[in-house]
């Protein structure tokens, strides 16, 4: 199995009826690559990102990703397809959010910190298949 610098918590954090205080757990984060889980949706989890830096390219095979920017530019980079379609940048803003389809090939990249959610299965392995 491959190591990944990477501080990713797959435990649910806050339960059903539970209030959810952003804040002070981004104020908390240290590490340039954060990601934890803060609950379930269904079949679904709303996760936390708090980053700097650049993620490695990656897919997901049978899951779509949400990637939704609090604070800070997100960047989302997509390799060309298959197809012959060029890659492309899609670039967030606090405020903006995008679709990442099952199968494409991509890698996030935060040039300077950023606060995104993320919505996903649960099932997902986040560092792709």
């Amino acid at each position: 199995m491959t190591e990944f610098p990477y501080d990713t918590r797959l435990n649910v954090l806050f339960p059903a009826l539970q209030k959810i205080e952003l804040a002070p757990l981004v104020a908390s984060v240290t590490h340039p690559w954060y990601n934890q889980t803060l609950c379930r949706v269904n079949d679904s989890v709303v996760r936390l990102g708090v980053m700097q830096g650049a993620y490695h390219w990656h897919k997901h095979d049978a899951d779509d990703e949400f990637f939704f920017t609090l604070e800070g530019r997100f960047l989302v980079d997509l390799e060309p397809s298959p197809a012959g379609e060029p890659g492309r940048v899609v670039e967030l803003g606090p405020g903006e959010g995008v679709v990442v389809p099952r199968g494409v090939v991509h890698r996030t990249r935060a040039p300077e910190r950023a606060v995104i959610l993320m919505v996903e299965t649960a099932a997902i392995v986040p560092t792709g298949d």
